[in-house]
């Protein structure tokens, strides 16, 4: 059964923010932080518990509180539009070039999150959402984590510790490589290469406590037993909520 009728976007395709601020008063709320809205794409029951209730109810506290109002889009599809115009909600499929998957519009007060829904999977829709939260969390992510953070990615690199989580960290790790012989200094690369390397792990975290997932092995993917002490220390800094739990043999334990 269809439980959340879409609002009907017009013919003329809007921006991500243009059609955030046209049906702002139509959010239906989730929790105190987040809301959602789904033009032109229907969602029943079990659809709103996968792609909404489930992963927002899987996010640490220490998270969630510090997160601002979250205002989620679930549209049929996102092209990448014009350097003016910025990215654009469309009802037909894009070209592959121009074709998106998330938009995110961030201001002090709000975060609005847009989802292309159409043939997307629900484990990759997981995964997109976590990241755009994991990003906003390092926009904040404050000096107390941050020196932390970078003291563990420090010690592996002075380790040689091959290897990274996701492509993104991965390619700025090897441009601080490349350029810098030690990673002692505060430099912007290894500022970027961190905030990056915190990004990526941060969503494999929160996309760990929500779903049971696999953590795809290759000559990029960084050694388990390094990959688990960063995963420690996340949960350190952001403990799960009760009945969730990172790795798999604390949740038999429980």
């Amino acid at each position: 059964m269809v439980v959340s009728m879409p609002a009907q976007l017009n013919s003329a395709t809007l921006s991500v923010g243009q059609l955030a601020e046209r049906y702002r008063r139509e959010m239906i709320p989730l929790s105190k932080t987040f809301s959602y809205c789904s033009p032109e794409f229907p969602l029943t029951e079990e659809d709103i518990k996968e792609y909404l209730e489930e992963p927002i109810a899987a996010l640490p506290a220490a998270i969630s509180s510090k997160l601002p109002k979250v205002s989620i889009l679930l549209v049929p599809y996102l092209d990448k539009g014009t350097n003016k115009a910025g990215e654009m909600v469309v009802n037909e499929k894009p070209t592959k070039d121009r074709l998106l998957w998330t938009s995110r519009v961030v201001s002090r007060e709000e975060a609005v999150f847009a989802f292309a829904m159409k043939e997307q999977e629900v484990a990759d829709y997981h995964y997109r959402f976590y990241h755009l939260l994991a990003a906003l969390v390092a926009d904040q992510w404050g000096d107390v984590v941050r020196r932390q953070y970078s003291l563990l990615v420090r010690e592996e690199i002075n380790s040689s510790v091959h290897g990274e989580v996701d492509d993104e960290s991965w390619r700025l790790k090897q441009a601080l490589l490349r350029r810098q012989s030690t990673v002692q200094r505060d430099t912007k690369v290894f500022r970027e290469y961190a905030r990056q390397s915190f990004i990526d792990t941060l969503t494999l975290f929160m996309h760990g406590i929500c779903c049971d997932i696999d953590v795809e092995t290759g000559p990029r993917q960084l050694p388990s037993r390094y990959l688990r002490k960063r995963l420690q220390l996340l949960q350190s800094l952001y403990p799960p909520p009760e009945g969730y739990a990172v790795f798999p043999d604390e949740l038999n334990r429980q």
